[in-house]
């Protein structure tokens, strides 16, 4: 079953734009991968499933509803948290503070204390470091901090952008593992990734996009054999 189903999307910036009919599923459960270049449109498709951006045309769908018409305040309601590039953490907040933000909205208060907990035992650092303030944090441990705040709401859906940007290799590889644990638990997720390598490994399916149109699309390993994906993201 589809959790999220995109249809002919397309969307702009002002006069410029960005996507061209996109079709796209997620199915329940699954990671699925977006991969691409700077500029390709990645964050564009990030920016509409979530209403930040409303679409030119085409429609967005989360589990059985139609949502592309809806606020940014009420699509994050229906159970999807987007971690944006970077994470943009509150930097002179403390871990415990900004893993409470992401509960902040009224139907998720209630239940912060014990998905705190939660997160500190998927993130055992931050649980050490709980008052610590989020700018004296690593690059890695900044990127775990932003992830159990995405996932302080219990979503449904998580949209990771660039999650492994700026990371060293191993530290990269850390996180790529914490997808995995969380794939584990059941929760679906859409990663948005340039580490082309290390996310068709993961991936239960991905897509290719460039210049704002989907040209690829497969399961993971299948594409890591693509001749396609070798030569142009591999360099093969």
């Amino acid at each position: 079953m589809a959790i999220l189903e995109i249809k002919n999307l397309n969307a702009a910036y002002g006069k410029v734009q960005v996507l061209w009919d996109i079709n796209l599923k997620i199915e329940e459960g699954k990671i699925v991968a977006l991969l691409g270049a700077n500029g390709a449109g990645k964050t564009t498709l990030l920016n509409t499933i979530t209403g930040m951006l409303k679409p030119m045309s085409g429609e967005v769908w989360f589990r059985g509803e139609r949502i592309d018409c809806l606020p940014a305040g009420k699509i994050i309601s229906r159970g999807i948290a987007y971690l944006f590039e970077g994470g943009r953490l509150f930097p002179d907040m403390t871990i415990k503070e900004n893993l409470e933000m992401g509960a902040y909205h009224q139907l998720y208060w209630s239940r912060r204390r014990r998905n705190m907990e939660r997160m500190y035992k998927l993130f055992p650092i931050l649980g050490e470091r709980k008052n610590q303030l989020a700018k004296t944090m690593s690059g890695g441990e900044r990127q775990m901090l932003a992830m159990g705040r995405a996932l302080m709401s219990n979503p449904k859906l998580c949209l990771f952008d660039e999650l492994s940007y700026g990371l060293s290799p191993k530290m990269a590889k850390a996180v790529f593992k914490v997808v995995k644990d969380l794939h584990s638990e059941g929760i679906t997720i859409f990663l948005v990734e340039q580490n082309v390598h290390q996310t068709l490994e993961i991936a239960d399916y991905a897509y290719v996009i460039e210049n704002g149109r989907i040209i690829r699309g497969g399961e993971g390993p299948t594409l890591l054999e693509d001749d396609y994906v070798k030569r142009a993201y591999l360099g093969m």
